[in-house]
């Protein structure tokens, strides 16, 4: 057993469980944002996630060398280490509060990727709502399916606009 291993091992899952909560913070901020329609908010958010993403990698970066030198110590590539297996290089009760912050990042990371997917379809039906509106200013025909003997544009006879009439009052 290797107590520089252990406490690598335990170091590392709290630097990525504290990464998560970071970045789940600011998915969650990045979420109020678009239901704000705080467009800079949305565009600050995204850049501190971008940041945090980038410390995420070295985080990645540490978790193969460490994953190196428990393959080393168990004879086996490093492709085939698991927690379970690098848990037998460690002792006992840091073997549980290995498996215990695991799990907690496991959830972490399970509930960034819910927010992030929630965040995604906000940001769809907000651009969709603003190409609605812009070709309804532009006047411009919706895409899509038109039924039988509707308008069809032609290049040579460009149509008038439409008439639009919220009163027709004759006195």
């Amino acid at each position: 057993m290797s107590s520089v291993l252990e406490a690598e091992l335990l170091v590392h899952l709290d630097a990525q469980i504290n990464s998560a909560r970071a970045l789940l913070k600011l998915v969650l901020a990045q979420g109020a944002a678009i239901r704000e329609r705080d467009t800079d908010a949305v565009l600050a958010r995204l850049s501190d996630i971008q940041s945090e993403m980038v410390r995420r990698g070295a985080l990645e970066q540490e978790r193969t060398g460490l994953l190196q030198r428990a393959g080393a110590a168990l004879e086996m590539p490093a492709t085939a280490v698991t927690l379970e297996r690098l848990c037998t290089l460690v002792t006992p009760s840091a073997a549980t509060a290995a498996m215990q912050r695991s799990a907690e990042l496991r959830g972490l990371l399970a509930e960034i990727a819910r927010e992030h997917g929630i965040n995604r379809a906000l940001m769809r039906q907000e651009l969709s709502f603003l190409s609605h509106l812009t070709r309804l200013v532009g006047q411009e025909p919706e895409a899509g399916y038109r039924p039988p003997g509707g308008s069809s544009s032609t290049a040579s006879a460009p149509s008038a606009p439409p008439v639009h009439r919220a009163l027709d009052l004759q006195a």
